[in-house]
């Protein structure tokens, strides 16, 4: 064969030839925190300001209907960045870093894969869970900023909670944007990116910063809130008896946490004051993903940069009850998820992604070899054409045997007893009419069932915090029985 043709012949076929260090584009990977579809470019609330994340989206494609692969961080993110689902590591819960279980120690991580192609990689803020143990850092990331605090916090809570933990609270502080935490992340990731600027190096950096809001402490200075008067400001819509046509196994989920429900939100009028806290807190970190994007462009590499924005799982304000995350419903799952830089085109892909799909897509933009085993599938077809047909549907997974499916019309869930809930998301958007027993739909919930895992880990060892377990017909929620008879915490049990 002649060689001058064989790069022609692999493109054609979808092989990317390798590229030299100077070819490759650097990456800027900016997470946020408990983040739902509250933003702009996703609508999930016609009051947010998120300017920043809107002229991400304007340059690039957002994923309308991506979703975490479990609702909750440590779990979230380990799949994220491993590029495997919480049922094949069994990493459920807040605990356990993965590498200290030892089929898990050995795997090859997204940094890492960047890091064996000579990228330049640092990290700060939360991008796993928590910064990894020290005898692990080195082999994550080449340099660390300032890591996540949630901080900073006043010496009194603002609001009583009926489950109190130091972080469940909400109000108007610091006096400045400066103090905040994010602030101080966001200024390492601009002071990185403008050293770009000067950088002999030709060698390309992959850059993960990761911030701390909206997760609570929801605090925010005034002129965020400004942007929300309570007079005027929209509560997320709720149906009362919303719940009655879901199974307790839906409650198992989040059966007892520090988040509070939304009973007690109102019993304390204190609905309004959280949704306008959290869409401050919106605002704020926008403002901080746009010093970043501001950086970027000065530093000269904008066009070689590819830019990947996501948020580890939704959060729930009132609707289905409670507030938090820890659930299988769109609020908790659904995410934003935009990418932009060179080769990517503007677009909107209504079609289901997963959280899992970036590892696999940034590798194939950056044409990198990844490591076998990975799960989620490369989105660069809809990266080029928004309408290129996907035919996964996006998997989500709470604690072992929880799994929920979502296409582009249609949300299945199966609970781990084997209870179920089906809804037409296309008419029944905020999932409130439970189709499940309706026979008209059973060839739909039979398509739908197929792509549940056959087979979910047990729970890694040395798991712990927000795990739920079941032992035959028994159910532990954080190593406590759930017995058949025991009232729902803050519902039938009063606040």
């Amino acid at each position: 064969m002649n060689r001058l043709f064989l790069p022609l012949i692999l493109l054609a076929a979808g092989l990317a030839t390798p590229l030299g260090a100077t070819d490759r584009p650097n990456v800027l990977m900016i997470a946020l925190d408990d983040l739902n579809d509250w933003i702009e470019p996703l609508g999930g609330h016609p009051q947010v300001q998120t300017p920043h994340m809107d002229r991400l989206a304007a340059r690039g494609t957002t994923f309308a209907n991506a979703h975490c692969q479990t609702p909750l961080c440590n779990s979230s993110r380990t799949s994220l960045m491993t590029g495997r689902r919480p049922g094949t590591t069994g990493i459920y819960a807040l605990a356990p870093w993965f590498r200290s279980v030892p089929n898990l120690a050995d795997l090859e991580t997204l940094p890492q894969t960047f890091k064996k192609a000579g990228y330049r990689t640092g990290t700060a803020g939360k991008i796993y869970h928590v910064y990894p143990p020290e005898k692990y850092r080195a082999a994550e990331f080449d340099e660390y900023g300032p890591p996540n605090t949630f901080g900073p916090f006043p010496e009194e809570k603002f609001v009583d909670t009926p489950a109190p933990h130091p972080l469940v609270d909400w109000g108007v502080f610091p006096e400045t944007d400066a103090e905040q935490q994010d602030y101080i992340i966001a200024t390492w990731g601009v002071e990185k990116l403008l050293a770009e600027k000067d950088q002999d190096s030709e060698t390309p950096f992959f850059y993960a910063v990761g911030f701390g809001r909206p997760h609570v402490p929801c605090y925010a200075s005034q002129h965020w809130f400004d942007l929300y008067p309570e007079e005027t400001l929209q509560l997320p819509p709720v149906l009362r008896g919303d719940r009655e046509d879901t199974p307790r196994a839906s409650w198992h989920l989040h059966w007892k946490l520090p988040e509070p429900r939304l009973d007690y939100l109102e019993a304390d009028d204190q609905w309004v004051n959280l949704v306008r806290s959290y869409l401050a807190s919106i605002s704020f970190v926008d403002a901080q993903v746009g010093r970043l994007l501001d950086a970027l462009e000065a530093s000269g590499k904008a066009d070689n940069t590819i830019v990947v924005l996501w948020s580890d799982h939704g959060w729930h304000l009132g609707e289905k009850r409670i507030t938090g995350k820890n659930t299988l419903w769109d609020r908790s799952t659904r995410v934003p998820l935009i990418f932009a830089g060179p080769e990517i085109e503007h677009g909107h892909v209504t079609s289901p992604a997963e959280l899992l799909d970036i590892y696999p897509t940034l590798v194939e933009l950056a044409r990198l070899e990844g490591p076998e085993g990975l799960e989620g599938h490369s989105l660069t077809p809809q990266l080029a054409d928004a309408d290129a047909p996907r035919p996964w549907p996006a998997i989500t997974t709470h604690n072992a045997s929880n799994n929920t499916v979502r296409t582009e019309d249609w949300r299945y869930i199966r609970y781990a007893d084997g209870s179920e809930e089906l809804y037409y998301m296309a008419e029944d958007p905020h999932e409130w009419h439970n189709l499940a027993d309706d026979p008209v739909h059973a060839a739909k919930k039979a398509e739908l069932v197929r792509w549940i895992p056959p087979y979910n880990a047990p729970p890694a060892p040395f798991s712990r915090a927000r795990l739920l377990e079941y032992q035959d017909t028994r159910v532990f929620w954080e190593g406590t029985e759930i017995l058949p008879t025991d009232p729902i915490p803050e519902i039938e049990e009063g606040i």
